[in-house]
């Protein structure tokens, strides 16, 4: 595995235990009632997935489509958006195919997506999550022809009835003890690859072949500092690479943000510093580089949970914002939430901020503001000394959200929605459309966050850059010390 850190002796000693236990598969290492028994899979995955390697690959490469439409959310999307992303690093080479991950459910994003010869990919655990059932419903209404369609989920989901009726191309079972976050290693991560012109051969032997025992001092060293104070897990990755950060951030922050404690992952290509920083190098110069690192970092979050106490493989607060969307869409007028002015967000922030939060910026925008995004995380880091994070919604209601109402309450949530209207885009077989979706999606994760005693601000705009510009004039707006961490609103103050 190839990262920075400081093991000592006494830590790999340690190690040298957890390791063992933890490929014993001892429920005892974590928090009693976890639900580890039937969520260890991913640690097989990749001796079981090489012996299907050349049928993946065959399989991939007798399509004729060269786009390749993947429909998922949470871990099911963001391990192939990594994989895909990282062939345009520089010097690296593709079989001419593209992937468009499409994890949002913003019309403006699905308005933008050509149908016209694409190849779909549906993939969804559970087989009932909302986000891909009603893109699957939106692109089957354009695309009619079965065959342009593959699943991929668990045995015997509605998903899998629903290729089976419908006469997709392909269905991948997978098994069902890999919760979605660990799932890159197996068919959620490696049909993509396929398709995507890798050896998934190659890729299974590398991620054999990681250190797990550097991967359990990481972990042990993640969870000691988040003890300590040190509970912003800063992760410099390479320019080329910051996809990847993406999906640390919902392995990491999904799995130990819980029970008022977690480890906060803050994936940057650039250096960051503080009293709450825990920092981590990672190093990578090549695609294939990322096998190894997907399951060393899976060991390192589950020794992190052991550290913490807590059972990394649940998400019992990711449910809250999904009752709330429901909820939302049921009611006959939807709930009103004030939203503030760009101009009053650099006074909220400087009256609510202290150190050792951080800013979680929730943008329910469509898809392409990602510089932009960078931009403001980067100005907010610098002019409040605290650590920033960044995500689209829907997308992080399946993973960092879990962090956000379950760990400790450190966050400052600033949710960026559009200011002016969104298409009118219909969901075949509902009563409402993609705009009232979203938004009931981000109402409802806002009364989720209030109800959790968490700091909120709602922001309407069209581009994150109008708020970085109405920053940039308050560059020094320090650190309220005595600020109430209990003190939470749904607009202006």
């Amino acid at each position: 595995m190839s990262t920075d850190t400081g093991s000592t002796d006494s830590a790999r000693y340690q190690a040298e235990d957890i390791l063992a236990r933890l490929e014993a598969r001892d429920p005892s290492l974590w928090a009693q009632g976890n639900v580890s028994a039937n969520r260890l899979g991913w640690l097989d995955s990749p001796g079981e997935m090489a012996r299907e390697a050349r049928d993946l690959n065959s399989w991939a490469q007798s399509l004729d489509q060269e786009t390749v439409i993947l429909l998922g959310m949470g871990g099911s999307s963001l391990g192939p958006l990594v994989l895909s992303a990282a062939l345009d690093a520089p010097g690296c080479s593709s079989n001419g195919r593209r992937l468009v991950v499409c994890d949002t459910t913003h019309p403006s994003t699905l308005a933008s997506l050509d149908l016209s010869d694409a190849f779909i990919v549906v993939s969804s655990k559970s087989g009932t999550t909302l986000e891909p059932n009603v893109l699957a419903s939106y692109v089957g209404s354009t695309i009619k022809d079965p065959s342009r369609f593959a699943a991929i989920t668990d045995p015997g989901t509605p998903l899998a009835d629903l290729a089976r009726e419908r006469g997709f191309h392909r269905l991948f079972a997978n098994r069902p003890d890999i919760g979605g976050r660990y799932s890159v290693l197996s068919h959620f991560g490696l049909v993509p690859a396929a398709l995507l012109g890798y050896d998934v051969e190659e890729l299974c032997s590398l991620a054999m072949e990681a250190d797990r025992l550097e991967a359990v001092n990481l972990g042990l060293e993640m969870g000691l500092a988040a003890r300590g104070g040190q509970d912003k897990i800063t992760i410099l990755v390479p320019e080329s690479f910051r996809h990847f950060g993406l999906w640390l951030e919902q392995l990491i922050a999904e799995s130990t943000g819980k029970q008022g404690t977690g480890c906060v992952p803050v994936p940057t290509t650039v250096v960051e510093e503080g009293p709450d920083r825990h920092s981590v190098v990672v190093r990578l110069s090549k695609p294939t580089d990322l096998a190894a690192q997907f399951l060393s970092w899976e060991i390192a979050t589950a020794a992190a949970g052991h550290v913490l106490g807590i059972d990394p493989f649940d998400e019992p607060n990711v449910a809250e914002s999904k009752a709330n969307t429901a909820r939302e869409l049921e009611a006959p007028i939807p709930a009103e939430i004030p939203t503030a002015d760009i101009s009053e967000v650099s006074e909220w922030l400087a009256a609510r901020v202290q150190q050792g939060d951080y800013i979680s910026i929730q943008a329910y925008l469509p898809f392409g503001c990602d510089d932009a995004l960078e931009a403001l995380r980067r100005g907010l880091t610098h002019s409040l000394s605290v650590a920033v994070t960044a995500g689209y919604g829907p997308r992080f209601l399946h993973s960092t959200g879990q962090l956000h109402k379950g760990g400790p309450n450190e966050v400052v949530a600033v949710q960026l929605v559009n200011r002016s209207e969104v298409p009118r885009l219909a969901i075949p077989g509902k009563q409402y459309d993609f705009a009232t979706l979203i938004a009931a999606q981000s109402a409802g994760d806002h009364q989720s966050l209030v109800a959790h005693g968490r700091r909120v601000l709602r922001v309407a705009l069209d581009d994150p850059a109008e708020l970085t510009a109405a920053l940039a004039n308050v560059v020094d707006t320090g650190t309220n010390t005595g600020a109430d961490k209990t003190n939470t609103t749904g607009g202006n103050r």
